[in-house]
């Protein structure tokens, strides 16, 4: 694969977008580009690279799109097209073709607080097919963040409305004092959103859910707020706590399906 291409499919990961990556394998016959030619396709269409343009490229990109219109990555496909039957070609012979699908899926994780427990829990969502967002606003901690999309904001709580309803929403901040502007807003914008939890303890949890009554707060919302966050499992370790953050996200992600 050459550089170009491959720093775009890279960028393409970072981004967790979906793109389906076509090889051309063998050809007979007056096919258009050498066996080994490659293009990366986005449901926008032609994003990198060629197989030759023409007919074959365009049936390429089409057959590519219709792989990503689907909700679950497909196992690689290899096809065998007559130049004249399946592409409508002139010219005789064959092209076989590899589709390989990779998918991410559209599971928006948005984090609050780029302290020590989001440093490890970054580090460990950034491995799995999900698209995570830290915000915070110390630019020193989250310049340390690997893996995600980052946003230093000196409000925080004016973000929230940029996410989709579906994100799970995670204040993992410096205090109570700074989670309840960030809630009381998630509660505004996205009172249904599927998963809602804050760092602390259960006396913290009692405080905030006080708070954010008094401020208006449905009984359904704060129900459903998860306060100390994460299983009952680990140590007071960062790292372990962010493993069982990840594993109640996980847990609530499968419920919902």
């Amino acid at each position: 694969m050459g550089m170009k291409l491959f720093s775009e499919c890279e960028s393409l990961r970072e981004k967790h977008e979906s793109f389906v990556l076509v090889t051309l394998v063998s050809s007979r016959g007056s096919a258009p580009q050498d066996p080994g030619a490659k293009i990366v396709v986005t449901k926008d269409g032609l994003k990198a690279g060629t197989i030759g343009g023409g007919k074959v490229e365009a049936a390429a990109i089409k057959m590519a799109q219709e792989i990503l219109q689907g909700s679950a990555e497909k196992e690689p496909e290899l096809l065998t097209w007559n130049l004249q039957k399946d592409i409508g070609m002139s010219c005789g012979g064959e092209v076989t073709v590899l589709f390989e699908h990779h998918h991410f899926s559209n599971w928006p994780i948005v984090i609050f607080g780029a302290g020590h427990v989001s440093q490890a829990l970054t580090r460990l969502l950034s491995k799995l097919n999900c698209s995570v967002t830290c915000i915070d606003h110390r630019a020193e901690w989250i310049e340390r963040l690997e893996g995600v999309k980052t946003i230093v904001a000196p409000e925080p709580r004016k973000e929230v409305s940029q996410f989709p309803k579906d994100a799970f929403f995670l204040s993992m901040t410096m205090g109570h004092a700074h989670d309840v502007p960030i809630l009381h807003e998630i509660f505004l914008t996205h009172p249904d959103c599927p998963y809602v939890g804050v760092i602390g303890s259960e006396v913290k949890g009692i405080k905030i859910k006080r708070e954010l009554k008094e401020l208006g707060a449905s009984e359904e919302f704060l129900k459903k707020l998860r306060v100390p966050v994460g299983l009952p499992i680990g140590s007071n370790d960062p790292w372990e706590i962010a493993i069982s953050i990840a594993a109640e996200l996980i847990q609530v992600r499968d419920a919902g399906k």
